[in-house]
């Protein structure tokens, strides 16, 4: 196989949505800072909605971006605790795929501390080919053919083999 489409794992992105910010957010974040070994950054709602006491501009949720080594052992230690299983609808058209896990604490090697409580949270993975730099470099830019994009089928593909992953 020729080495340019090759699939790998450009980032991983965990998620905490807590829903407001204060005490519980700082909670979340320091779960992440224990999960990953990085620093999350808050998110800002983007409206204002008093159903959930939401206020634009508030922080809500936090996240952590992880790459190369990293973006790898938290992705597998994630699908260990939903048991390694996806669905094909979790994957959308350019190959990248979403999925999210109930409780922090079925994650193996996880316990639970009464002190940061129990929190869910998903994962986002996005995956690109070598080559993919032509669409982020500032000289010469320029889009990734149709033909090099990643599909959904690649995908799949690369997480049954690397991750074990079952698709149903």
């Amino acid at each position: 196989m020729n080495q340019m489409e090759g699939v790998k794992i450009a980032k991983a992105t965990v998620n905490i949505g807590v829903g407001e910010s204060g005490e519980r957010l700082a909670r979340a974040e320091q779960l992440l800072v224990n999960i990953t070994d990085q620093k999350p950054v808050r998110t800002i709602s983007k409206v204002t909605n008093p159903e959930f006491g939401i206020r634009k501009g508030q922080p809500i949720a936090c996240k952590v971006t992880l790459r190369n080594e990293k973006a790898d052992k938290a992705v597998k230690m994630v699908l260990d605790g939903i048991g390694n299983r996806l669905k094909a609808s979790q994957f959308d058209v350019q190959g990248n795929v979403a999925f999210g896990i109930e409780e922090h604490i079925d994650i193996p090697g996880m316990r639970y501390d009464p002190d940061i409580g129990i929190f869910g949270m998903n994962v986002a993975v996005t995956f690109e080919k070598p080559g993919y730099r032509i669409k982020r470099r500032r000289i010469q830019h320029k889009k990734v053919p149709s033909k090099h994009q990643v599909t959904k089928e690649e995908t799949m593909e690369f997480m049954k083999k690397e991750f074990q992953v079952n698709i149903e």
